[in-house]
This record gives structure tokens, sequence and C-alpha cells, in this order.
């Protein structure tokens, strides 16, 4: 973890080269997106991506590539020419929990792929399927603790912030549930709407769902009160530390010129400032623009409120 945010420290005070930076970019550059249209980071994507590519005077050409966890897309990326036209836009648990998922990965995140900034933070909610006679997190867990057959869950795929979050939660509130992974989160929407799971944790692809009744939810699993959802406890209410909250990032092949990355964060940067873009991200399910600093990092690696920590029975595999 350390290396990791000694590599973005590092990253961000790089000094550029005026001729490498008036000359990039030429072309339109690949973003590549690690989940399936409809979830927090492809929503990310499709709002700063238009704004960074005004900036740049070339497109950011968005293209999903699900599957893995993320793993499918980091590899593609990592194994990418190291020439700022291909990038990556990442989860926290992609890049530092991923690894320790899937010990046999074929890239390492830490080392093939190069930090170019943050882009957003966003936070989970836990929503059920109405169907459920539960409607507060108390019920919910009653619930859960006399369900024969356990009921199942959805999350955006194994090893996801999701994923881990819910098993925290298991072993916090004393229940058993079956976990369903799926690739993403508009797909793990779909199928607790359809009621094929009973319950999730979800970004913004269920806070309109939320909002219009289609799904109930029971709790955020943000350190406060969502300004979105004001009627909704955090977990920490009733479980004093149990919180997670999720950052996406940009990212490049290992061995990109300082001079690109060093374009790219300034110009991300700017993208961040703008009011649009801003209320975009706030009209997103509660996102909240995160601009990279060398100062702003170290408190966020300090701040690790949705770092996940202990055990977690049956983490592997794919989601």
């Amino acid at each position: 973890m350390r290396s990791f945010w000694s590599v973005v420290v590092a990253g961000v005070v790089m000094s550029a080269s005026p001729l490498a930076t008036a000359q990039y970019p030429v072309k339109p550059i690949r973003l590549v997106v690690p989940n399936p249209p409809g979830g927090a980071t492809d929503t990310v994507a499709r709002i700063f991506a238009p704004a960074l590519g005004k900036r740049l005077g070339q497109p950011l050409v968005v293209e999903n590539r699900a599957g893995s966890n993320g793993n499918i897309a980091i590899e593609l990326v990592a194994r990418a020419a190291a020439d700022g036209y291909t990038l990556v836009l990442a989860a926290d648990a992609q890049i530092v929990i991923g690894p320790h998922i899937y010990p046999a990965l074929p890239v390492d995140t830490l080392r093939d792929l190069v930090p170019i900034a943050s882009i957003a933070t966003t936070f989970m909610m836990l929503s059920v399927n109405p169907a459920l006679p539960a409607r507060t997190l108390p019920e919910f867990v009653e619930y859960a603790r006399r369900a024969n057959p356990p009921i199942a869950y959805a999350s955006i795929g194994s090893g996801s912030q999701h994923h881990l979050t819910m098993e925290l939660f298991k072993q916090r509130a004393g229940i058993d549930m079956l976990h369903i992974p799926y690739k993403g989160g508009g797909p793990a929407t779909v199928a607790i709407l359809a009621g094929d799971v009973a319950v999730m944790f979800g970004g913004n692809s269920t806070a309109g769902h939320i909002k219009s009744g289609k799904l109930r939810g029971l709790a955020v699993a943000s350190p406060r009160r969502s300004r979105a959802h004001p009627d909704l406890p955090t977990l920490g209410e009733h479980y004093p530390g149990l919180e997670a909250t999720t950052w996406l990032a940009l990212f490049a092949p290992a061995g990109t010129p300082d001079a690109l990355l060093a374009r790219l964060r300034d110009d991300i940067a700017e993208v961040l400032k703008d009011a649009e873009t801003r209320e975009r991200f706030a009209g997103a399910g509660g996102m909240e623009p995160f601009a990279t600093t060398p100062r702003g990092i170290r408190r966020a690696h300090q701040e690790r409120s949705h770092e996940v920590r202990g055990d977690c029975e049956g983490c592997g595999g794919e989601g």
C-alpha cells in the first residue's frame, strides 16, 4: 500500500517537458472502463471524459471491458503502449484489494500501472427489493437471521468493495447470506429489481431506484448521512466503525512519459473545478469530485475509512 501512494505523490510533483506537453495529444485517447454500463465507474467516465477531451483537444473514447472484477481491463491497459493514448479508470478495490483476492494475476497493479489522478469518491447504500417485509436496518437483520435458506445478495464482483463491505456487515450483524457476484453495478441492480437477489450494496446504480421507491434503502455506508438521502441512517449508527467509501482514479501503463502525465493532471484538476461537472457528479447518486494533490493524497491515505480490513471467507473467484 505504501509503495502505491508513494508513486502517486511522486508522480504529482513531476515536472513536464514543454515540447512533449504541447504535442500531446494528437489523436483520440482510449479510456477503458473495467465495468459494464450503469455502474459508478462507467457513470464517472461518461461525465468527465467529454469535459477532459474538450480541454485536451481530442476526444476520450470510453470502452467498457468488464470481467473478473476489472482484471481483464487492467491487464489490457498495463500491456498497452506507454504513450498516453490508453488509460483505465479504476476503483480502489481493483488496484489495492484485487491483487490479494486474485494472487495469480498476470500483472502487478502497483508496478505495471502509474497513477495519473484521482477523479471522484462515492459511497454505497444498502438497499433491498421492496418485496421483503423489512423496512429498517434492524428489521432486515432480524429477517436475515431467520431466513432458511439464507437470502441472496448481489455484488459488482468478487473482491469488490461492495462484496467485502457486505461480508463485514454480515460478521458484525451475525447473519448469513449467499453471495451472487455480477459483472458490475448495472447488472447487479437489474438483478435486485427483478427479485433475483434480495439485497445489495450499491452506489449511483441504485440511487435513482431508491428515490423512486423501486428499491427500499436501509442505510448508507458513508461516515455521515447523505444529503441526497437524509432519512437513511449510516451503518455506523448501528455498528460503530463500520463504513466504506470508494475512490476512482485514472491510471496509465507504467513508463508513460512524465510530461504527458503532468499534462493530464493539470487538465483533470481544471475539469474537477468546473461547476457543471461537479453538479453532474452530485446528481449521479452522491458522487463528489476528488482532485489529487500531494497533501490530499497523504490525507486520503491516513483517513482510508473505506479500506476493508479483516478476513473474508469465500472472497475469491471471478465476478
